[in-house]
């Protein structure tokens, strides 16, 4: 098929296309095994009446303390709860135009296949930017037994990653479980760092040829690196303090401050008065850029491509700029990490934005569900094999 506009596009052939474009992010994501296919919810969103939001049971662990068998203790037997995680479909459209004027211009450039591997990178981003949305809100969760989770998996280093920095931060979060970490998401300046300690293992690959050549994907401590700038970082601004200082020190900086409480900014003095040594500044800790990295489990998300009734289509405009064709896409999907229940507190429309996905009101620890918080039980924070670490690069 040459030139796409409304008359010649096959849907099932593009959808075909796109899928055959190596979507990299996503494709890492499922062969570390951190993205795990899920039978209940795709069950569950199957049917009419589990259209955008479902609540799925999980079945609880046979626990409780046992009692002496000495042939006078009554044995007391307690029943398995059934825990509740509610998953919610993340549904996202977009739309993309090519003019025939760029057809006739170059010669019949197949803008079909051009147009085919830019969806599936787009895609592919847009799915990231699911996932990152929905670490963030779980991170942002609040209450006893969610700052639980928070405080337990996440590790902050007052400095760049270490060698010791993912073994230590996957014990602390899930102990003897650490052993399901598969996969770290991570910034370009963090992976330098690693790679600079040599902590970065290259994959291997074996050509044609016979001959063994690196890949540009690579492992630490046995975890697979995806390494994208996407990730999460923050400015963190200096402290000032008054100066305690009585007279001036060779070599120092001292600042002015200016505006209101929250807001102030602080100038550095070039020709220091003694005089006026009482209203200066001084640093008391520099500013940083604190970098957010993630480690993921096997299974740690369950995922299921769910579908859209029209997936891809074009439409057609004979008049606009000389002609044009506007390829549609939509897609529903669901990314729901283990242990993890979608509440939907905050949720204006069917579908959350990547701001309700990251507003950690929406999201709770999975728990027996039970109205009074005393008489919940809550699955144990370290069968959920997601940590995160904060880092000065």
């Amino acid at each position: 098929m040459g030139k796409f506009d409304s008359k010649s596009f096959n849907e099932k052939a593009f959808k075909y296309m796109v899928g055959r474009v190596p979507n990299l992010k996503t494709n890492e994501l499922k062969k570390s095994r951190a993205l795990k296919g899920n039978a209940d919810i795709r069950n569950v969103f199957s049917t009419e009446g589990g259209a955008a939001y479902a609540r799925l049971a999980m079945k609880g662990l046979a626990d409780g303390e046992a009692v002496n068998y000495d042939g006078q203790t009554d044995i007391e037997a307690t029943a398995t709860k059934t825990f509740e995680q509610g998953v919610v479909v993340v549904g996202r459209a977009k739309g993309f135009i090519e003019k025939d004027f760029s057809y006739d211009v170059t010669a019949g450039e197949d803008f079909m296949k051009n147009v085919a591997e830019q969806i599936a990178q787009y895609k592919d981003g847009l799915d990231q930017d699911t996932i990152l949305a929905t670490l963030k809100g779980v991170f942002a969760m609040t209450g006893t037994k969610n700052l639980e989770f928070v405080n337990k998996h996440t590790t902050e280093i007052a400095g760049p990653i270490e060698a010791s920095s993912l073994n230590t931060a996957t014990n602390k979060g899930c102990g003897a479980n650490k052993k399901k970490f598969s996969l770290v998401f991570t910034h370009s300046d963090v992976s330098t760092g690693l790679e600079n300690l040599n902590l970065i293992e290259r994959l291997k690959y074996t050509d044609k040829d016979g001959i063994q050549r690196s890949l540009e994907l690579g492992t630490w401590n046995g975890k697979l690196v995806i390494v994208d700038d996407d990730m999460p970082t923050e400015e963190v601004a200096p402290t000032y303090a008054l100066t305690s200082d009585t007279a001036l020190v060779a070599g120092k900086t001292y600042y002015t401050r200016a505006g209101e409480e929250g807001s102030y900014i602080y100038t550095a003095v070039a020709n220091p008065d003694v005089s006026e040594i009482g209203t200066y500044y001084e640093v008391t800790a520099e500013g940083y850029t604190e970098y957010t990295s993630y480690a993921l489990g096997d299974g740690s998300i369950s995922y299921e491509d769910l579908g859209a009734k029209v997936p891809y289509e074009m439409s057609r405009d004979p008049k606009t700029n000389g002609g044009e064709d506007t390829l549609y896409i939509r897609q529903r999907k669901v990314f729901a990490p283990f242990g993890i229940s979608y509440e939907k507190t905050n949720q204006a429309t069917l579908s959350p934005t990547d701001a309700e996905l990251e507003d950690g009101s929406n999201w709770a620890l999975v728990s027996s569900g039970e109205a009074e918080e005393a008489q919940r039980t809550y699955l144990n924070h370290k069968a959920i094999p997601i940590v995160r670490i904060l880092s000065r690069g």
